[in-house]
């Protein structure tokens, strides 16, 4: 329910997708909606995102939409950086919830940055590739919630209020999947805040690490889908659910979860 699948092929860091770039350096404000990392696939990384969402820490001020410094700096911050890192930054297409902006991605340097705050030492030669997984996800996370959207609110043009990481707190449905059916608990975990016509609705994310692919590639696969805020949402879970498993059932394919 709500599953979306990614990997990096041999090729490319980013794979089963083209993401078209509109490069932009200007704005400090429009940080991006999620900082992930690779998980434990890049020497040193962390697989929490490398930016604290939770306000805890003071580092300058912090902007009330991501939980995040409002100004990432562009110039290099630590000696143990060995590489250039581009300074440039990708406009996403998820859109804001004013004026028609669109949230930005941070740019490789920034986001190295981000990581050397939390402790991240590496000289930095695989920060664009995780960039790259960053920004992939970020797109087939909002391409998943545009299709529960198109299910619950079809005329409704949705967007991204905000949005904050919780890697420290399980949701219910990770909680009994880890610890009940012994699977694998997710690195992380954000939950997404959607303007649906006015209305706020709350989306959980958890993150998972898979397998690597033949090739030695890291695979990620998100599990996407509305809180339990209210009987709609219930509703509409039950329904995607019933759904999948008749079509999976008839031998139509689909996935069920």
């Amino acid at each position: 329910m709500g599953w979306f699948w990614a990997e990096r092929s041999s090729d490319s860091p980013i794979a089963h997708a083209s993401l078209t770039s509109q490069r932009n350096s200007a704005s400090s404000e429009a940080q991006c909606p999620v900082m992930h990392t690779a998980p434990s696939s890049q020497p040193g990384a962390s697989g929490r995102c490398p930016v604290d969402h939770s306000g805890s820490k003071s580092e300058g001020s912090i902007n009330p939409l991501n939980m995040m410094p409002s100004k990432l700096s562009q110039k290099r911050i630590s000696e143990a950086q060995a590489v250039h890192l581009p300074t440039d930054r990708e406009i996403s297409t998820i859109p804001k919830s004013r004026d028609g902006e669109k949230w930005e991605y941070p740019s490789a340097q920034q986001l190295y940055n981000a990581m050397v705050r939390k402790g991240y030492s590496q000289s930095g030669e695989h920060v664009e590739s995780m960039l790259s997984v960053h920004n992939f996800l970020n797109e087939g996370a909002w391409k998943e919630i545009l299709d529960w959207e198109l299910r619950a609110a079809p005329t409704s043009e949705p967007s991204l209020m905000r949005f904050t990481g919780r890697p420290n707190s399980l949701s219910p449905k990770a909680y009994l999947y880890s610890t009940l059916w012994g699977g694998q608990a997710p690195f992380d975990r954000h939950d997404w805040f959607v303007d649906r016509s006015g209305r706020e609705v709350r989306y959980v994310i958890d993150y998972y690490e898979a397998p690597n692919d033949e090739h030695g590639e890291p695979v990620f696969f998100l599990d996407i889908r509305p809180a339990l805020d209210s009987p709609g949402a219930v509703y509409q879970r039950i329904t995607r659910w019933t759904e999948e498993t008749w079509t999976k059932a008839a031998g139509r394919g689909g996935v069920a979860s």
